[in-house]
């Protein structure tokens, strides 16, 4: 575990510069806006290690899958996230040396990624090996006003010399991601053009033939006087740039203002993305960095206003989780269906494809309750659009009439991960999908989804389930063998707990929303279900399988099992486990992992956090106590889960130990492995930590419901979210809880025990002597 970043309520701060922890640092200070990002590589060369990556959202490469050997139902392609044209670069040279980190003695230091206005400083003293010093100091950001748009201001001051200053702002697109499969590079140079101040390189993805144009308009200010400079243009291959000289003077400022843009094929027509950038470009220009910078910090104020979190007493619990929040809207706009969250954001490669079952099974629950509704349906909308190539993944897997299996990893629909236990096995996934429609409705009440979108896709995956299962004569039962459940360190095995109890909830609640959309719609439900060949019977084999289904558990434990022959294992516990070997998937052989008894990430309590209100809190208890000694937490997903079942049981201890763990498992680095990039997907579940955990939200009939706790750390803690129409400040202190409606809607909210009228644009508040 790293702990360098200083703790800050609004800022991630980073001071002095340790080359050993750049990559980390990159990933922590990574921008976005939804639309495009990079990492947080410097503008100036750096020679030392770095992991460069700028990413434009839904442009992607099929690199061919590299396998050992081939199965049936391999999918060829593994979909890359391309490391996209760098735009940030800037080289700097004085009387012709290059400023080089990697090379230069470096003091003073500090990177601050200021969370509430979206902008990332970097300043710091290097001395070149001639001896030159310089100051420099350079400010960014991504534009969420204008999501197109990224803007540099790059200042540098000498110190102790005269002499000359040259600067080449350029963009270079000759990359490559360092996952590509075979060391292929992914574009090929459609056109460039350098005209003056402004440069424009348009690239194609090989295969796909996605064009991304990207551009920039450069400034020259001494002081704060703007130079006229004649530029040299320069081209390399897929590059361009232009090379400007000042004559410079001691503790005189330089700023070099560097404008860009990112224009995408699937936005625009191919044939007009120059023009389009050009615009886009001139446009943005006009404003000048100072009013793009003012829109920027406005828009993510109102961000803030919808979506923060406050906690008083605990700075380094309130830097992390607005820090996970900041990420999330990075990433995840909402105002593209065609668009996913990525498991690494814009922050880096790893993983590939922009959409696994992290989004259903966290990501939803966030944006339905600190976004419009629109955002959250989107996601919904997004797997409706794939339905088609879910059904041809199960079709490529030998079933038939209709089924349909989502894949693990996509970017158009198909499935594009080549780990046979992932590919094949992991199916659960298909649950989660089925599961955010059911939560979806739940909190919104928007059943018209179901006619609309939802019950296709609710049918589809539950033929899918019931000819996965199949008859065991000897347990007179119906069983679910060979699959991979979330503990991926468990394969093929044999009636996943998890994964049984999913496929026959996903088949009654298809039955469910069939009986609410005939209900609602009767010409649309014998539409939709002539359309998909549907015969009646389904639903008799459906509840058939539901009542047969085997669930393996142990009676004299009082626990679900979480695969058969579970409790053959070595039953070791974390506890005892030497710290030299963890994490244990970079210390033990895959063998050793298989053979043990630990887990990676919740399993049977996925489940049970899941469909919490069809166990009492005594299962609940056993079945925690059980598994959780067992987890080594080798996934950012599985905190977060554990934390809010402990908050249920009122175990505090355990409660807030998981919340720091999943909130700052990128800021300290906990698994060792943030220098990849960031685990986007799992902050969401920071967020259900706080909400779902420590304020107890649920929402039971329509209604919301709160069991709230306070950590004993925190003297309150403070969020906002939507719900059906009213907008919620709910405030948890030592003395109580408040509940405050800026809308007209009325509310009955519970709260433990007790329910209570909030009446529109009106105030509730409950001390802990009324609580029972």
């Amino acid at each position: 575990m790293k702990n360098y970043i200083k703790a800050d309520e609004w800022n991630i701060i980073e001071e002095g510069f340790d080359p050993h922890l750049n990559k980390i640092s990159e990933s922590i200070f990574s921008l976005g806006n939804g639309r495009m990002g990079q990492r947080a590589n410097f503008e100036e060369t750096y020679t030392g290690e770095t992991l460069l990556g700028n990413y434009v959202a839904g442009v992607y490469y099929p690199d061919k899958t590299r396998v050992g050997w081939w199965k049936n139902g391999y999918p060829e392609y593994f979909a890359k996230v391309l490391n996209a044209a760098n735009w940030v670069g800037i080289e700097v040279k004085l009387d012709g040396e290059v400023l080089d980190l990697a090379t230069a003695e470096v003091s003073d230091f500090k990177r601050i990624l200021n969370m509430h206005a979206g902008i990332l400083e970097r300043t710091f003293t290097a001395k070149l090996k001639s001896g030159k010093a310089v100051k420099v100091k350079s400010t960014r950001f991504c534009s969420i006003a204008d999501d197109e748009v990224g803007a540099i201001r790059y200042s540098i001051t000498p110190l102790n010399f005269d002499g000359k200053l040259t600067l080449m702002p350029f963009i270079d697109g000759d990359v490559k991601n360092q996952d590509s499969n075979y060391d292929e590079k992914f574009w090929d140079k459609v056109s460039d053009e350098i005209i003056g101040n402004e440069a424009y390189i348009k690239l194609r993805t090989k295969k796909t033939e996605f064009e991304v144009c990207t551009g920039s308009n450069i400034e020259i200010y001494k002081n704060s006087e703007k130079l006229t400079i004649d530029s040299e243009a320069v081209r390399r291959e897929k590059f361009v740039g232009q090379t400007y000289s000042v004559d410079v003077q001691a503790n005189v400022e330089i700023t070099l203002i560097k404008i860009a843009a990112n224009l995408s094929s699937e936005n625009y027509p191919k044939e007009n993305l120059l023009k389009e950038t050009k615009s886009v470009i001139a446009k943005a220009s006009a404003k000048g960095f100072d009013k793009l910078l003012n829109e920027q910090t406005e828009a993510w104020a109102t961000k803030w206003q919808e979506s923060d979190i406050i906690i008083e007493g605990d700075v380094s619990a309130q830097q992390a989780i607005r820090f996970n929040i900041f990420q999330l809207f990075q990433t995840y706009t909402g105002k593209d269906d065609r668009l996913n969250i990525g498991p690494k954001g814009f922050t880096g490669e790893k993983y590939g494809g922009s959409t696994y079952w992290d989004t259903e099974a966290y990501c939803v629950p966030f944006y339905l309750a600190t976004a419009p509704q629109e955002v959250s349906k989107n996601l919904l909308v997004y797997r409706h659009k794939q339905l088609g190539k879910a059904i041809e993944n199960a079709e490529k897997l030998g079933f038939k009439n209709g089924a349909a299996l989502y894949p693990m990893v996509t970017m158009n629909g198909e499935e594009c991960h080549n780990e046979w236990e992932i590919t094949f096995e992991e199916i659960h996934r298909n649950g989660a999908i089925a599961f955010a429609i059911f939560n979806y409705i739940r909190y919104t009440g928007d059943e018209s989804y179901l006619s609309d979108f939802g019950l296709e896709v609710l049918i589809g995956i539950a033929r899918f389930w019931k000819q996965r299962v199949n008859w065991s004569s000897d347990k007179q039962q119906y069983v679910m063998l060979g699959v991979t459940g979330p503990n991926e360190y468990e394969n093929n095995v044999n009636n996943n707990w998890y994964t049984n109890i999913l496929a026959t909830w996903c088949m009654k609640y298809a039955t469910e929303a069939s009986e609410i959309v005939k209900k609602q719609q009767p010409e649309k439900y014998n539409s939709l279900l002539k359309s998909l060949n549907f015969d009646q019977q389904e639903f008799a084999d459906w509840a058939d399988i539901i009542e047969k289904m085997y669930y393996p558990a142990d009676a004299e434990k009082g626990i679900f099992l979480q695969q058969d022959g579970y409790l053959d294992k070595e039953q070791t516990l974390v506890k005892d486990l030497p710290a030299s070997e963890r994490p244990i998937n970079q210390k033990w052989s895959w063998d050793r992992i298989l053979r043990s008894c630990f887990i990676k990430q919740a399993d049977v309590l996925q489940g049970l956090y899941f469909f919490e209100e069809d166990y009492d809190l005594d299962t609940l208890k056993r079945n925690f106590d059980f598994y959780e000694p067992r987890t080594v937490h080798e996934s950012s997903l599985s905190p977060c889960v554990h934390s809010i079942l402990a908050a249920k049981l009122n175990d505090e201890a355990r409660a807030y130990e998981f919340y720091l763990r999943t909130a700052r498992l990128d800021l300290d680095d906990y698994n060792n492995d943030t220098e990849d990039g960031l685990h986007i997907t799992s902050m969401a579940g920071t967020w259900m930590s706080v909400v779902e955990g420590f304020a107890g939200m649920r929402v039971r009939d329509g209604k919301l419901q709160f069991n709230p706790f306070l950590p004993g750390k925190w003297k309150s803690f403070a969020f906002t979210i939507g719900f059906r129409g009213a907008t919620l400040k709910i405030r948890i202190s030592e003395n109580g809880i408040s509940i405050k409606n800026s809308a007209d809607v009325e509310l009955e909210i519970g709260i433990r025990n007790q329910q209570y009228k909030l009446a529109g644009n009106a105030e509730i508040e409950v001390d802990n002597a009324e609580l029972v």
